[in-house]
């Protein structure tokens, strides 16, 4: 890349080589962030060699279903249930949880249910089986919108019977102390003067959230052998993960220096034209049909066969764009017309100099000339190029998408540029074969870094 370096008067200057370039529940909105950041984390992984296993973790046990399972017994309508699944069971803990906020019997309901559940008594099983088969279905189609998919789909009652086990380890470990209040508990505070204590058991004998994650931790460790497991959750659970590991080292897991946590902020003000979004499903449809209307209203939109399904596309990878441009702990606001310009740093523009790059590459020949791409824009674009992998391993080391995300639309500014300097069409052969290569380049670089965001390149616009 670099031909010769020289100092003179305080200045050093680097001669670049240009003759040698190298080109190379419902699902809520809020759980947008954690499937996308887990989908890039997952793919970015996977394009530098490791051996990926994506496994969705759903909290389909613990206190919440007791509330649920007491709830419909006494709201819910197995008529309901048939024709609108999910919105039903929505409504219903909707509800339920209003109800016990002032209403000591329903509490008291959803703690019998729940340890109902835990003794595995089959008519409260059956119950509770039909709601997670519901909404594992209704996820899976979200899923498949977004492009995402699992190899596995566990939860935390995999693990409800091994979590009995870990709370035997601790305490043959001298670990599970009792509070004041009958609860098992961890000491994690440095001079073990309780200051600092972990909860794993209700003063009920039934598990928590964090005894089920401890199990399904080393549960995990010995089927797959993992050298690193990522957790990708909101910043609200950092000091749950980090008792988490705590407890995992002081049970003598070495391994679990190898656990990480990702942690990302809130999304503020999302709405469609409805008002307030509560589902997924419906900010999806939105951005589907907003992007539909823009491309409708636009001159240089081509015939397409399936414009809802290229709608649906862009307006993905708009939302992905406009989540990863920032440091993922960062909270920031939701804006429509913003996520959705096809000018500007946004996911609209990067599949638009996509599309563009697909009907510029044209016919390439098998041999072509490099040194025909001297002007100093195709130079910009060659040592750009080669920085793709730097930026994939910069990424991999924070795990934070924001680095390629930038890498891409500075390329996208770039072709743009170039699209208007180097014209192929009227250029004699030799010298347009070397600019569709270019171009032909940079689309390989530009698709491949578009999927490991998690966004499907389309090829017209």
């Amino acid at each position: 890349v670099v031909e010769h370096i020289s100092a003179a008067r305080g200045i050093i200057n680097f001669k670049v080589n240009r003759n040698s370039p190298n080109i190379a529940k419902k699902f809520h909105a809020g759980h947008l962030r954690s499937t996308i950041i887990g989908n890039f984390i997952a793919n970015l992984k996977q394009s530098l060699g490791n051996d990926v296993i994506r496994m969705n973790y759903l909290g389909d046990w613990g206190m919440q279903f007791g509330l649920l399972g007491a709830g419909f017994g006494q709201f819910g309508s197995p008529e309901k249930l048939k024709q609108n699944p999910l919105q039903h069971l929505f409504e219903v803990y909707v509800r339920v949880n209003k109800e016990a906020e002032n209403n000591e019997d329903m509490k008291q309901a959803a703690r019998d249910f729940f340890r109902q559940l835990e003794q595995h008594e089959s008519h409260v099983v059956s119950l509770w089986q039909q709601f997670r088969d519901i909404t594992v279905k209704e996820y899976q189609d979200i899923y498949e919108r977004l492009g995402v998919h699992f190899d596995v789909y566990s939860g935390e009652s995999f693990h409800q019977d091994q979590a009995q086990e870990v709370v035997q380890q601790l305490q043959s470990r001298g670990l599970l102390k009792t509070s004041e209040k009958g609860t098992g508990v961890v000491d994690l505070s440095p001079n073990r003067d309780m200051t600092n204590v972990c909860t794993v058991l209700r003063s009920d004998g039934t598990t928590l959230y964090i005894t089920r994650d401890i199990a399904a931790a080393i549960n995990r460790k010995e089927k797959y052998s993992f050298d690193e497991m990522i957790y990708v959750t909101d910043k609200s659970q950092e000091n749950h993960f980090s008792q988490l590991f705590q407890i995992l080292l002081a049970m003598g897991h070495s391994w679990a220096d190898g656990c990480r946590h990702v942690s990302f902020g809130l999304v503020q003000g999302m709405k469609t034209r409805a008002g307030e979004v509560v589902f997924l499903e419906d900010v999806l449809d939105e951005a589907r049909a907003r992007m539909l209307n823009n491309m409708s209203q636009s001159n240089t939109t081509k015939e397409l066969e399936n414009p809802e399904d290229t709608a649906e596309k862009v307006g993905i990878s708009a939302l992905i764009i406009q989540d990863f441009k920032g440091p993922l702990q960062s909270d920031y606001k939701f804006n429509w017309d913003r996520m959705l310009q096809a000018q500007g740093d946004t996911g609209v523009f990067l599949q638009y100099t996509h599309a563009r790059l697909c009907r510029s590459t044209g016919y390439l020949s098998f041999a072509f000339d490099p040194s025909l791409l001297s002007e100093q824009t195709c130079t910009a674009i060659l040592q750009h190029l080669l920085r793709y992998d730097e930026v994939l391993y910069q990424s991999a080391q924070d795990l934070q998408p924001k680095h390629l995300v930038n890498f891409l639309l500075k390329l996208c500014h770039l072709i743009a540029s170039a699209h208007r300097e180097l014209p192929v069409k009227g250029s004699p052969e030799a010298v347009a074969q070397a600019r569709l290569r270019l171009f032909s380049g940079a689309c390989s670089v530009l698709a491949n870094g578009m999927r490991i965001l998690g966004i499907t390149p389309v090829n017209k616009m």
